[in-house]
C-alpha cells in the first residue's frame, strides 16, 4: 500500500528527531511526538482547506518542488536540531519554513500554535519552537513524496483533499472545526452536542417542507389547508425547540472547563462535571475504595452510527484519559460497553463489545499498556434509563469505565 502523506510526514521525524528535539526543549519525547503529530497534522489540513485555491496552489507546489528547499532538509534540520531551533544554522531553510507556516495559516498561525502546545502539554513558546521544525520537516516530506510518486499539483491537491477526513483524528477539538471547510470537521466540545442534534435538525425541517408542499397541491381548501400547516409549523417548531435544549442540556450538564495539573505536573482542560474529573476525584480519595459499583460513563465520547468506528471528535476526551492513566501508573479500569434495547440483541452485544473495546486500544495507542485495562460489552443490559424513550435509549447506549486498581 503507497504511504499516506502523513506516513511520509511521520516517518520521517523518528528517534533522530523526537530524542534530541525533547531534550532541548526540556519535555518529555512523548510530549513532542505528539506536539510534532499534532503539528503535521494541522499543516496538512490548513493544506487541504485551501486545495482549491489555484494561486495558493501553485505557490506551494512551487515551494514543494524547490529542491533548495526540499531535497536534504529533513537531515540538515536534524544534524543539529539545538541550532536549527536558536536560529544559528540553518537559518534560511528555518526562514523558508515560517513563511510555509505563514502562508498556511496566515494570522490563525498564533491560534495554531497556542491550541498545539495545550494539546501537547506544553507553553507557547515551547509550541512555537515545535512549529518551526515541523514546518521545513513537512514541507522536506511533501517534496520526497511528491518526487516519488511523479505527483502535479493537482495529483497533490488530490491526494490533500482524499486525506483531510482521515487528518482529523490527530487533531484536537479546538482545531477540528478551523478546517471545517476541508474535511466536515466538528466544533469545539462544547458545542459538538449541538452539532450532533443538528444533525437530526435538518430532516425534520425537509420534511416538514415536504408535508407542506404536499399539503398545498392535495387540499386546495384554504381553511383545512391552513390549519393543517400551522400544525406542521408547530411541530417543526417544536421539534426545533426539543433538539435546541437537547443541545444546551447536554452542554450545560458538563459544566464550564477549567485547567488542571496532574500529578506528573501534565495540565488538562477539562469540563467541571465530565467524567475525567470525577475520575480523578474518586483516584486522589483515599477513603473511597475500589468496588464493583462505582462506574463512570464517558460523556464525550462519539461513534459511527451503528458501528464500533470511534468519531473524530472522541480524541480529546481518550487522550484525556490516558493521561490521567499516566500520572496515576498504578491504577487498572475495566471499561464497558452497553447498547438500547433496539433492534437484534445478539448483534447489540457484538457492538457493544466491539466499541469497548475500541476505546481500550485507543488507550493502548496512547501509552497504557494493555495489563492495566480490559473489556467487555453488556448489550441492553443494566440500562440506567427507560427504554421506551429516545432521551432514555441514549444514555443507555453508552461506554461507562471502572476502577479495578488504585
Amino acid at each position: 500500500m503507497a504511504a499516506t502523506l502523513m506516513d511520509t510526514v511521520m516517518n520521517s521525524m523518528g528517534p533522530q528527531v523526537m530524542g534530541p528535539l525533547a531534550s532541548h526543549l526540556g519535555v518529555t519525547t512523548d510530549m513532542v511526538q505528539r506536539g510534532l503529530q499534532t503539528s503535521s497534522a494541522a499543516i496538512l489540513s490548513g493544506l487541504a482547506s485551501k486545495a482549491d485555491e489555484p494561486g495558493f496552489l501553485g505557490q506551494i507546489f512551487g515551494m514543494v518542488t524547490n529542491p533548495a528547499n526540499t531535497q536534504g532538509a529533513i537531515s540538515s534540520l536534524t544534524s543539529n536540531i539545538g541550532s536549527a531551533i536558536s536560529g544559528a544554522s540553518p537559518s534560511s531553510l528555518m526562514d523558508m519554513g515560517s513563511r510555509f507556516l505563514s502562508n498556511v495559516f496566515g494570522s490563525r498561525l498564533s491560534s495554531v500554535t497556542d491550541s498545539i502546545g495545550q494539546f501537547a502539554g506544553m507553553g507557547a513558546n515551547k509550541a512555537s519552537m515545535l512549529m518551526s521544525m515541523a514546518g521545513p520537516l513537512v514541507l522536506g516530506s511533501l517534496g520526497q513524496h511528491v518526487r516519488e510518486n511523479n505527483l502535479s499539483a493537482s495529483g497533490l491537491a488530490s491526494e490533500l483533499r482524499t486525506e483531510s477526513t482521515g487528518l482529523q483524528r490527530f487533531l484536537p477539538t479546538g482545531l477540528t472545526s478551523m478546517f471545517s471547510s476541508a474535511a466536515g470537521m466538528a466544533g469545539r466540545v462544547p458545542g459538538q452536542a449541538a452539532g450532533a442534534a443538528n444533525r437530526w435538525l435538518w430532516p425534520v425541517v425537509i420534511l416538514a417542507a415536504l408535508i407542506l408542499s404536499a399539503l398545498w397541491f392535495f387540499n386546495r381548501a384554504r381553511q383545512p389547508a391552513r390549519e393543517a400547516i400551522n400544525s406542521t409549523a408547530n411541530a417543526v417548531q417544536n421539534a426545533t425547540n426539543a433538539v435546541t435544549n437537547t443541545a444546551a442540556g447536554a452542554a450545560a450538564t458538563l459544566g464550564d472547563f477549567f485547567r488542571t495539573t496532574l500529578p506528573n505536573g501534565t495540565p488538562l482542560n477539562i469540563p467541571q462535571n465530565g467524567i475525567e474529573n470525577r475520575l480523578i476525584g474518586f483516584i486522589g480519595d483515599r477513603t473511597r475504595p475500589v468496588d464493583e459499583t462505582t462506574w463512570f460513563n464517558f460523556d464525550r465520547l462519539m461513534f459511527d452510527p451503528g458501528q464500533a468506528t470511534l468519531a473524530p471528535g472522541s480524541q480529546e476526551q481518550l487522550n484525556n484519559i490516558a493521561e490521567i492513566m499516566k500520572a496515576y501508573p498504578n491504577v487498572h479500569v475495566a471499561i464497558a460497553g452497553y447498547t438500547d434495547n433496539t433492534g437484534d440483541t445478539t448483534a447489540n452485544l457484538a457492538l457493544s463489545a466491539a466499541r469497548a473495546k475500541n476505546v481500550m486500544l485507543s488507550l493502548v495507542d496512547r501509552g497504557i499498556d494493555q495489563s492495566r485495562l480490559s473489556a467487555q460489552g453488556f448489550g441492553d443490559q443494566n440500562p440506567i434509563a427507560d427504554n421506551s424513550t429516545e432521551a432514555g435509549r441514549e444514555q443507555n447506549r453508552r461506554i461507562a469505565l471502572r476502577v479495578t486498581q488504585k
